[in-house]
């Protein structure tokens, strides 16, 4: 690549009336000149080449919208066409046409494609056109749009000046100067900003930085001068006349600056090859006159190519008498300017037209020309059409075609004689778009069907042409004719599709989420009821999925959850008997249905919509859809289908290896795979015909380039496409584990629109009526390509496309099913144009797959052809970059951004890009740290360069900016640095860890430097027309917002990314809080990593997401959803510009829930329970405390730092445990251990268990049943709660169990202690909004086993089953909307739902098919009965289990097992099954009575067949697999497999039934012995009518100990506080309990009467703000009065002596608090006073009340002291903070660091006190970083001078101990610094911003510990 030359600035100016406007600056990257003329922008998506040398565009500064230019480069100059071998192969002239050039962001240097030349800066030199790159085109857009085409300027930049700072520039922009080029753009933008950087200085007064701490040394700042030039409007000129293009003021000569003439100079003919020449009767070829007004090349082609010769003229050729008689057709270009202007060419046309000799066709201006000659008018345009995506009706046919436009004038079709009709329309804005003469051949269009750039769907018109002329030729009489063209009639058309009109309409779900199959389709088929019930259609859903908003009340009239098959299917169409069905809105689940009742829909009475199930088969059969591609001509794999495997063999015979295998019939690749050999080969096979019956064998092109396209049909034949998708992984990998890119960055114009063309013609020759996907291998070094496949249906990448464009694809495929055209749909988004259009993209939209592989034990991470991903991001940027970064760090809260990470792969670096995993992104970003250079990657990984120069661009700039630090200081980085970093999508995390500070401190930094995003809306028409949308995204990029603040709503967090233990129950969560506070007037704001859009209603709804599969990012759920990540940073930037009223946070999942904290510390107002006691739940120590003073008891449980302590507790509490290691190095998170043995082997696999990797170690209580709880809570009141129950024991993780609800074996005192248990809780912690609490019973004892205060995954299921909404109630609770305590319910009789879960192990080769305490599930589903085992059995059936034939496998582990199995084995053999087990279980049950035949599952290869396990499960010979592992095995490392592992994953594979818990097989069993008829009952489904009242449910409150009763036993009572000495461990537990409460009590009343009548006499000696403030305010909180003394107003001034002075306060007071300078002096008040003396400091020795602080504030952060490393630095002599509170950690096991200098040491006495408890660490005379890393509280202290008598030494020690975030930059995540303050030097300003920094909420928890100190002592 060229090296770039330095940039220069440019400045955009416009002019508004009399009025200049400069509207921005920006980088100069093309010719360095001066240009004017007008401004117009186009809205297409690809074509940068084509666009600038389109003649139409002469004279104008063509603004480009789309967000890909130079990208792919420029084709060579020098190549030729094939045919037209003078002119350029790939230009539409042989020069740049437009005057200027302005985008938002350019490639630079760093382009990718196998034709380009150079980059486009390059030649746009070599062409003298200027360009500005750094704008915001977006609102220049809109400007253009309101204002209409005006006239603009592009000044080069000429100097610079001085100007005083603080005085704008002039200038609204991004930053013109930092827009990305890499590799080689600069840290800092030349020319001029350098000298503005370097007079930044740091400042210091008195030894202390200012306000900011840093000040300019001058108050100017240099900005660039321009040039300047006239204004010129190309209109009032004859542009197709000109010879040069005048460039009035530029210093550059006048022969420089010479270009072509716009028309041809002199008549040239181009003649066709003679194979494809077209022959006159007379043998001479057929002529074509064409009248050359600014001929684009590719119409010279569309005629050439056709065979006709072409005589191309000049503009005002007088044709009719120097052409003579020898030619055949007319045919006249487009062109630029006023048609007004060319009378000369209007009278020669109305002269041809009059001798009606030939036909005539008209393009674009020759259109205009045409309209004049007939007599017509034609008028100016506001700003004209200029895109590729602008729909015109044909009024012949009716159909509605995309075409391709250029142009600012347009024919007045009201001026049109009656000789003449309108042919083409626009659908959007009604202006006419093509003419034809009603007797005669002469036709024009507005459009472009020659393209270039722009679809092709419209050249058919140049073969109108020639027929047209070789009709005409043929016979004469025809030129009395109009001209006749394909499509039919329009009424005729009509009628062939009449719109269908269903009365009751059967809609089909997905079932359970799947690897494969997720919330994408609750998306869909959420659109598709909508879509229907808008047309008054009575809509009846099938899904068993009871988590998803589809089967919630407001969408189908009528739900049933039942499995989606088709037996179920059957019976739901006879009991409703709908008029017709939709199987494409519920994944594959619902296509196999569909396919499978094909033949008996019509018996049945229903029509299937849309799609037929014969195009679905031809999609699905791999051998069909070859068939049908070769049919037209559309290029496939190689390919051959195999039924078997000798046919599997011989296919690849014939296509030779590498080969790929596809299941038929299979979801996301299942089955699928890449077979290098023949061992490989017939592994895959195996496999796959285990999933399907038939197979693929295809050509493998690894290494291709994978692109998408989203296409859209209707039964009319309008064909568009919506979204095309560029994969950012080559080939082989499955595209829903692939990084996807929208819209596509490195294809050209002939790329995509040579892709786009077969899409539609594919699509065409298949019937699709609807919406599919058509999937691409595309050779990056050629133009070939290869179909991989057709999805004919709604699928993920759907999702993904309506998100990422805005454009509703599933609700306009379902009215689309109805016959409803498609250009009579409106778009929803601009509410004037049509749906018959293809969205344009003025941004770049990122897809992120989400893996959640270390869940699971010995599961591949390797990445290939079958799905593994559970989730996906999509983020949204201007460009790429940005985007990028947001979906990096929208996969995991623990994610920066696009930086090095600590190697996270299991296998070396060069290893993992070669053969791709979950950990590809990390690898790449690890590389370029590592200095790989972009060709090196490209080699192991075949990534496209452009991609990996864009991240290689990041990966620069993040080194740049760690090196920034040298020279500045958070506080003055360059303005323009600071944002470029911002624009490049860098986190303020990421740039804190760059800069060794702290995210809120570069935040601060930031908004001091006015630095914030700005938000844009997604419109689908990249801002051409005004939309009404609320579909947000937030950019750097940008300079103006799309939307306005004025309504203050409710945030409402989402819940992200889909990952296991998060997914579709917390986008219903989301949704129903929503819509809650919708329905009850209040404003709301969505926050999620997903998509809304496209409807405004009265209320403002702010939803914040980020997930595209979601329906809670659909584009009418929320009144304002913002696509972003869930981070502190976006949040805070949303809720400040959004001025929100306050955020919930609780419907989310965890992800909201983790930042609740920071959000609260921010001054969020959060709706709902406080984040401290969202905090108190999570943090187990604290939560734990909490428990046990209510009483409710919980499992034994411990944090321990080394092996031996973990055997010590296990022995304690006995075998088993649960053990969650910190960090165990084979994915592992956490296993129940049984033995010593097992302990050490599983804890060996673990990083050395200490306390820097701690292990928690809980009691696994054995055979206990768990049960879960969810509940609504009121200022701690409960208003609402549901019981459900597990099928499994405890041990099972609560995702992965089964649920009873209501529940059916639960002891009645059971759930009283768990209904008391939740009450106490929920008091206790003040819930206000859902929570969740999970117990384990045993014996009728419950324990808790966890508490979530937010909603859990199961609301969706109880709020469902038992028909109150917790979720509404939860809202109007946290929200203050009133709601009712226990309404009244209506349930049924003999109604139980169960729920059971859906795992997806067969998508994840290896795993171990069991469950545990690690969740493993990737959806459920729920049905319902008349008995659990009814309920069950559907439900089961539901996530795709067959129930058993014939042959049933038992292999049962322990003998427990075998002994509570037996009675359920012996129902199996009276039932008739044929038994087989294993060695172990045959014996037992041939001892009980019960003959089996044995299978032995070693591999032999001498054993029998009729023996051999693996042969029965390979042979699909076992219907059912019940394999019960035995439960004393630990997790074993992944090169362990045991037999029964390996039988486990054989079933899997060969997809046999499998079951692997004791209670599960138990119910399943019985569930079978019952043989249910599983008839259609009123349990199945919900028709969502108005509930019934019912009694209502009053609970009773539950007795608990209260604040009073603590205080009754106060051991404080009436004692003086003079020392930390002498209290116990217990009663400063007692005091911290009561400062809980007291904080609760402030919370729920702000103050409390427990000392009302009581008075506090305050006496300070010294000077105090905190301690005195401090205690005034906790005296006035609980209700009494304060008497203040200040020692300088008081008799102590008399010389009154403390004794005296005591005993006067002790006459008033009740309590005395004293600070005094005399050590003594606490004991001297305490010995004369009869009230208790609370000591506020005496001397340098004691304060005791700083001590119980900063104890409650340690356990308040962390949860415990325990275990803690807690760092005194600063002054250790005089600091009586720190004698206190080392006195007090005696209680404790804890380590002290001391760092301090020698002067200012501990003293010996608390030194040897430390030393002699053996809590004494490293000590050092400064703070090292090693002692840093270790430390969990850094505790500073000021170097007080007033306790030194030298005042030289404090001189000399006061700056040598200074904390600062660069301190902390080797400090733990999760540690606190604290301060008693005040502070001077010894703690940095930075630190504030940092979370961790708690000296400030040191302060507040002091008031509380005060508050119960003083209640405690002084209390009745």
């Amino acid at each position: 690549m060229a090296e770039q030359e330095t940039e220069s600035m440019m400045a955009l100016e416009v002019r508004d009336g009399d009025n200049t406007v400069r509207f921005c600056e920006g980088r100069s990257f093309g010719a360095h000149h001066t240009v004017a003329g007008e401004l117009v922008f186009q809205t297409g998506m690809v074509g940068y080449p084509e666009s600038l040398t389109d003649p139409s565009y002469r004279g104008q500064i063509l603004v480009i919208t789309f967000p890909l230019i130079g990208n792919y480069g420029v084709p060579s100059r020098e190549e030729r066409d094939s045919v037209l071998e003078d002119l350029p192969a790939h230009f539409e002239a042989a020069e740049i046409h437009v005057a200027g050039l302005i985008v938002a962001t350019y490639a630079g240097e760093a382009y990718s494609h196998h034709l380009a030349g150079s980059s486009l800066g390059k030649w746009l030199k070599e062409q003298n056109v200027p360009a500005i790159c750094g704008v915001d085109t977006r609102a220049l857009t809109k400007r253009i749009r309101d204002q209409g085409s005006m006239l603009g300027r592009l000044l080069m930049q000429n100097g610079t000046e001085q100007v005083p700072d603080g005085i704008p520039a002039g200038a609204m922009t991004p930053s013109g100067t930092m827009t990305p080029a890499y590799p080689q753009t600069p840290l800092l933008p030349p020319p001029n900003m350098h000298a503005v950087n370097g007079k930044l200085a740091v400042k210091s007064i008195n030894g202390a930085h200012g306000l900011n701490g840093y000040f300019l040394e001058k108050k100017t700042k240099e900005v660039p001068t321009y040039e300047e030039i006239d204004w010129y409007n190309p209109n009032v000129r004859n542009l197709v006349a000109d010879g040069k293009l005048a460039l009035p003021g530029s210093s550059l000569s006048v022969p420089s600056l010479i270009r072509l003439i716009v028309s041809t100079s002199k008549p040239k003919i181009y003649s066709p090859s003679a194979s494809s020449a077209l022959k006159h009767p007379s043998g001479r070829p057929v002529r074509v006159v064409c009248v050359d007004v600014g001929l684009k090349y590719n119409q010279l082609r569309c005629l050439v190519n056709r065979g006709l010769e072409v005589e191309v003229v000049p503009w005002d050729y007088d044709f009719p008498k120097l052409a003579g008689k020898e030619y055949d057709g007319l045919f006249i270009s487009n062109g630029p300017g006023d048609p007004a202007m060319m009378a000369n060419t209007v009278k020669h046309i109305a002269t041809a037209m009059e001798e009606s000799r030939t036909p005539i066709f008209g393009i674009c201006l020759g259109h205009q020309l045409l309209a004049r000659a007939a007599g017509a008018n034609t008028l100016k345009m506001k700003f004209g059409n200029r895109g590729h995506n602008i729909p015109c009706t044909n009024l012949l046919s009716g159909k509605c075609y995309i075409t391709s436009q250029n142009h600012g004038y347009a024919v007045d079709a009201n001026t049109l004689s009656k000789d003449w009709e309108e042919l083409f329309v626009n659908a959007n804005d009604q202006s006419n778009e093509g003419i034809r003469h009603v007797s005669k051949p002469y036709f024009s269009v507005q459009f472009h069907p020659e393209s270039a750039p722009g679809p092709r769907d419209t050249e058919f018109l140049f073969d109108v042409f020639i027929k047209t002329i070789m009709n005409a030729i043929d016979d004469p009489k025809t030129l009395q004719q109009p001209v006749s063209f394909p499509g039919g009639d329009a009424a005729e058309n009509a009628a062939k599709n009449p719109r269908l009109h269903p009365k009751r309409v059967l809609v089909l779900g997905s079932g359970g989420l799947s690897i494969g199959q997720a919330g994408e389709f609750d998306y869909s088929g959420s659109q598709c009821i909508k879509a229907l019930k808008e047309e008054g259609i009575y809509t009846i859903l099938i899904n068993p999925n009871i988590a998803t908003i589809q089967t919630s009340k407001g969408l189908a009239d009528k739900v049933y959850f039942l499995p989606v098959n088709a037996e179920f299917m059957r019976k739901v169409i006879k009991h409703e008997r709908p008029d017709a069905i939709y199987v494409t809105f519920g994944g594959q689940t619902a296509l196999q249905v569909g396919i499978q009742l094909k033949d008996e829909f019509e018996d049945l009475g229903v029509k299937v919509l849309g799609t037929s199930v014969d195009t679905i088969i031809t999609t699905e059969d791999r051998e069909m859809f070859a068939r049908s591609m070769e049919s037209i001509g559309a290029p496939c794999a190689k390919s051959k289908s195999a039924n078997t495997v000798p046919e599997a063999l011989e296919a690849v015979e014939y296509i030779g290896y590498p080969v790929i295998i596809r299941a038929a019939y299979a979801l996301g690749g299942l089955g699928s795979g890449f077979a290098e050999n023949k061992e490989q080969l017939l592994d895959l096979c195996n496999k796959a015909f285990a999933a399907s019956p038939q197979i693929l064998i295809e050509r493998s092109m690894k290494g291709w380039k994978e692109i998408e396209y989203e296409v859209v049909r209707d039964a009319h034949d309008n064909c568009i496409t919506v979204c095309n998708m560029e994969n950012f992984d080559p080939l082989g990998i499955h595209t829903g584990d692939s990084v996807v890119v929208a819209p596509s960055q490195t294809l050209s114009d002939e790329d995509y629109n040579m892709l786009r063309s077969t899409a539609v013609r594919v699509i065409r020759h298949l019937g699709v009526v609807g919406e599919c996907n058509i999937q691409y291998a595309l050779n990056p070094d050629s133009r070939e390509y290869c179909i991989i496949e057709v999805n004919a249906r709604l699928s993920r990448s759907s999702a993904l496309a309506s998100k990422a464009t805005g454009y509703p694809l599933a609700f306009i495929a379902a009215k689309l099913g109805l016959n409803i055209p498609l250009n009579e749909i409106k778009n929803s988004v601009t509410k004037k144009t049509v749906a018959c259009f293809e969205p344009s993209l003025d941004y770049v939209v990122v897809k992120i797959p989400r893996w959640d592989l270390k869940k699971f034990t010995r599961v591949s991470t390797l990445l290939g052809s079958s799905m593994k991903s559970v989730g996906e991001v999509m983020a949204i940027g201007r460009t790429f970059e940005e985007a990028i970064q947001k979906a990096i760090r929208s996969v995991d809260p623990s994610n920066l951004g696009f930086n090095e990470t600590e190697a996270l792969m299991s296998i070396d670096l060069d290893t993992e890009l070669q053969t791709p995993s979950d950990q590809r992104m990390f690898a790449l970003a690890n590389a370029m740290h590592n200095g790989y250079s972009v060709d090196k990657i490209w080699q192991m990984t075949k990534i496209d360069k452009w991609f990996l120069y864009r991240l290689k661009g990041l990966s620069d700039f993040g080194h740049q900016m760690q090196g920034l630090m040298q020279t500045y200081h958070v506080d003055n980085v360059p303005h323009a640095t600071f944002r470029r970093a911002k624009e490049l999508g860098f986190s303020d995390r990421q740039l804190a860890l760059f800069w060794a500070s702290n995210e809120q401190h570069v935040r601060r930094a930031r908004l001091e430097a006015g630095i914030m995003p700005v938000v844009k809306q997604i419109d689908t028409v990249a801002a051409e027309f005004p939309a009404f949308t609320n579909y947000l995204y937030t950019t750097y990029n940008g300079v103006e917002h799309d939307v306005g603040f004025t309504d203050q709503g409710v945030m409402v967090l989402g819940s992200g990314v889909y990952r296991i233990g998060s997914s579709v129950e917390f986008d219903w969560c989301s949704v129903r809080a929503v819509r809650t506070l919708r329905e009850n007037g209040r404003k709301t704001v969505m926050v999620k990593y997903e998509t809304l859009t496209l409807h405004i209603e009265d209320t403002l709804t702010v939803l914040k997401s980020f997930n595209p599969e979601t329906v809670s990012t659909d584009y009418d759920e929320a009144d304002r959803l913002y696509f972003e990540c869930i981070t502190l940073e976006s949040v805070l930037d949303i809720y400040q510009l959004e001025r929100s009223s306050g955020v919930i946070l609780s419907m989310g999942g965890q992800i909201p829930n983790n930042i609740s904290l920071p959000l609260y510390r921010s001054n969020v107002r959060i709706y709902g329970t406080s984040p401290e006691m969202i905090d108190t739940a999570e943090n187990r120590y604290k939560f734990s405390r909490m428990l046990d003073r209510l009483g409710v008891d919980q499992p034994q449980w411990k944090e321990l730092t080394s092996t031996e302590e973990a055997k010590v507790f296990c022995n304690k509490v006995k075998y088993p445990v649960l053990v969650r290691p910190s960090y165990v190095l084979s994915g592992a998170a956490m296993n129940t251990v049984y033995s010593e043995h097992d302990l050490a082997a599983y804890l060996a696999q673990a990083v050395e268990v200490s306390k820097e990797c701690p292990v928690v170690i809980t009691k696994y209580i054995e055979n206990a049943k768990e049960i879960e709880m969810d509940a609504v809570a009121r200022n701690g009141t409960m208003i609402g709660h549901f019981v459900s129950e597990h099928v499994e024991n405890a041990g099972v993780h609560s995702g992965d169990a089964t649920l009873i609800l209501p529940p059916q074996d639960l002891d009645p005192e059971t759930v009283r202690k768990i209904e008391d248990a939740t009450r106490k809780i929920g008091d206790a912690l003040n819930v206000t909004g859902p929570y969740n609490i999970q117990f384990i019973a045993k014996d009728n004892e419950i324990k808790v086993i966890e508490c979530n205060v937010r909603a859990s995954r199961s609301f969706p299921f109880v709020s469902k089953v038992m028909g109150l909404d917790l979720i509404e109630m939860a809202t109007k609770a946290m929200t203050g909307i009133p709601v009712r305590e226990y309404p009244p319910l209506n349930i049924p009789s003999e109604y139980v739902a169960v729920k059971v879960p859906q795992f997806s192990f067969a998508r994840l080769s290896g795993a171990d098919p069991v469950v545990g305490v690690e969740m493993a599930s990737t959806g459920e589903v729920a049905c319902f009965g008349r008995t659990k085992y009814e309920a069950y059995i559907k439900g089961l059936i539901a996530t795709g289990f067959k129930l058993p034939k014939k042959n049933i496998l038992l292999s049962i582990g322990s003998f427990k097992d075998k002994v509570e199995l037996l009675p359920s084995v012996e129902k199996l053999h009276k039932m008739g099954y044929k038994l087989y087990a294993t060695a172990g279980t045959a014996d037992f049950l041939e001892e009980h009575g019960i003959s089996v035949q044995f299978l032995e599952a070693l591999h032999d290869q001498d054993q029998r067949q009729e023996y051999s396990l693996t042969h029965a499960l390979a042979n699909n010979l076992i219907d059912l697999y019940i394999n019960l592992p035995s439960s004393n095995k630990f997790r074993r490392p992944a090169s362990y497999m045991s037999k029964g592992y390996r039988t486990r994953r054989m079933a899997v594979d060969y997809q046999t039934p499998l079951v692997t818990n004791v209670k599960i097989a138990k119910i399943l069993i019985e569930a079978i012995s019952r043989n249910y008829d599983m008839n259609i009952s009123k349990v199945d489904y919900m028709t969502f009518a108005d509930v019934t009242d019912a009694t209502a449910i009053i609970p009773q409150q539950p007795p608990s100990q209260t604040l009073e009763q603590l205080l009754e036993r106060s051991p404080f009572k009436g004692k003086s506080v003079v020392s930390v000495k002498g209290y116990s461990k217990e009663e400063l537990h007692l005091l911290f309990t009561v400062a809980s409460e007291m904080r609760l009590g402030v919370e729920r009343e702000g103050c409390l009467d427990i000392l009302k009548g009581r008075v506090l006499c305050l006496m300070f000696f010294e000077p105090s703000t905190r301690t005195s403030s401090s205690f005034d305010a906790a005296m006035k909180r609980l209700g009494g009065e304060t008497v203040m003394i200040n020692e300088s107003h008081s008799s102590t001034r008399k010389g009154e002596s403390l004794e005296d002075t005591i005993r006067t306060l002790d006459m008033y007071g009740d309590a005395i608090v004293l600070r005094h300078p005399d050590n003594d002096s606490a004991d001297i008040a305490a010995k004369y006073a009869d009230h208790p003396i609370i000591n506020a400091g005496n001397g340098s020795r004691e304060h005791p009340t700083q001590a119980f602080l900063d104890l409650f504030t340690i356990r308040e952060e962390l949860g415990t002291v325990n275990g803690l490393t807690i760092t005194f630095t600063g002054d250790l002599k005089y600091g009586r903070t720190v004698h206190s509170l080392c006195e007090i950690l005696k209680h404790y096991n804890v380590t002290i660091q001391l760092a301090a200098p020698a002067a200012l040491a501990l003293p010996s006495k608390v030194r040897a006190a430390l030393q002699s408890r053996g809590q004494l660490g490293v000590e050092s005379d400064r703070l090292t970083p090693e002692m840093v890393a270790k430390t969990d509280v850094l505790y500073c202290t000021r170097v007080q001078q007033e306790r030194f008598e030298d005042p030289e030494l404090y001189e000399v020690v006061k700056d040598e101990l200074v904390v600062s975030a660069k301190t902390l930059r080797d400090a733990k995540k999760n540690m606190i610094v604290m301060h008693p303050l005040p502070r001077n030097m010894e703690l940095h300003k930075d630190v504030d911003d940092d979370p961790r920094a708690a000296y400030f909420r040191q302060m507040r928890y002091g008031m509380f510990v005060r508050m119960a100190l003083l209640a405690l002592v002084m209390g009745p």
